[in-house]
């Protein structure tokens, strides 16, 4: 599963490309995208938080880079979407600003394009803009109805945009499900674009294999629930008679946890590095971040995914990947390290992985 994109209306553009900051994921998916406009020459600039400029400046160091700013939201331990809702007029304050901040942009840098990976306000009447999502249906524990007010709030910004991207095919072996592939579309151009992942391209490696017994757990998403996953594996590690690799999922972070000869912590891995380490593990055990998943798919690796409780898009994702026997997935509240490992190893995940 590679992604695949028509360049046509965008090859030899001077182009913004601006990821939203709700964890590192929009951002990481965004690399292979930038690398194709590279690729057709077109002038590519930057934009987003602070952290998401440590990485994109890792992975493209001759790029500039603008600060601007996120939605910065902030989730709770649990009641995750209440937490959400109650910050509607904030995200909606930040839609309005990043317009006016994009329109200073063209008018001052002479942008021709711009790409945001769900940046609701970074679309411009004058100037091609691309949308890129995975969540055509956004999903509710309030039920269908919500469902659908929710896809109606949504499509009214996308229709802002001249088209948009969803990283996902549209056959019956998608990664999304109905996340991506709705009953009902958006006015909008939508162009199925296959799975977006840092290893869609060649990456170098020192070569290896997998190595049994051997873990990479990747820790990333929004806190407090980043930090009380960490915790949950931090004391469970100990217990497990293999060896492991922990990526932290954070780039920023000057503290370090103390590796063992068996355990080794890593607040970030660039993506050579981390393909590495992708490729020697007999398992993956992450949440059930859709760019991860993206990920797992493109590398065909044997997972084990535990959703961010409260967080409806993860539980969905958890449950049709299952179905679908791509990954072993369990929920936070009963996981267990050794336990999860035994059943996975017990799991038909699917052949064609």
């Amino acid at each position: 599963m590679t992604f695949k994109i028509n360049m046509t209306a965008l090859a030899g553009k001077k182009l913004l490309v601006a990821p939203l900051d709700w964890g590192l994921g929009h951002t990481t998916r965004c690399i292979p995208i930038i690398k194709e406009l590279l690729a057709n020459e077109c002038t590519v600039w930057l934009a987003g938080e602070e952290h998401q400029g440590i990485l994109l400046k890792k992975e493209f160091p001759d790029l500039n880079f603008l600060p601007l700013k996120g939605y910065r939201v902030k989730y709770a331990s649990s009641g995750i979407v209440a937490k959400i809702l109650m910050q509607v007029p904030k995200i909606l304050f930040a839609i309005k600003e990043e317009n006016n901040w994009l329109k200073e942009q063209v008018h001052k840098l002479g942008f021709e394009a711009v790409i945001s990976d769900n940046r609701y306000g970074l679309y411009h009447k004058k100037i091609h803009s691309v949308f890129i999502t995975h969540q055509l249906t956004i999903k509710s524990p309030f039920g269908k109805w919500s469902e659908k007010f929710l896809q109606q709030w949504n499509y009214r910004f996308i229709n802002r945009f001249s088209e948009c991207w969803v990283p996902d095919e549209e056959e019956d072996n998608n990664l999304a499900g109905e996340l991506s592939y709705p009953e009902n579309f958006p006015k909008i151009p939508v162009k199925y674009i296959g799975a977006l992942s840092r290893f869609s391209f060649p990456v170098p490696m020192n070569g290896s294999g997998v190595t049994k017994n051997h873990l990479l757990i990747i820790l990333s998403g929004p806190e407090p629930q980043r930090s009380l996953f960490e915790n949950i594996i931090v004391e469970q590690i100990a217990q497990y008679n293999g060896t492991a690799t922990i990526v932290r999922g954070l780039p920023m972070a000057t503290d370090i946890l103390p590796s063992t000869n068996t355990i080794r912590f890593y607040n970030h891995l660039p993506t050579d590095l981390l393909k590495e380490e992708m490729t020697k593990a007999e398992f993956i055990i992450s949440r059930c971040g859709y760019s991860t998943v993206m990920d797992i798919a493109v590398m065909k690796k044997k997972s084990i995914l535990i959703p961010t409780p409260g967080q409806p898009e993860q539980e969905y994702l958890a449950g049709y990947l299952m179905n679908k026997r791509f990954a072993f997935c369990i929920s936070q509240q009963i996981f267990s390290l050794n336990r999860s490992i035994e059943k996975a190893r017990a799991f038909e995940y699917r052949e064609n992985l």
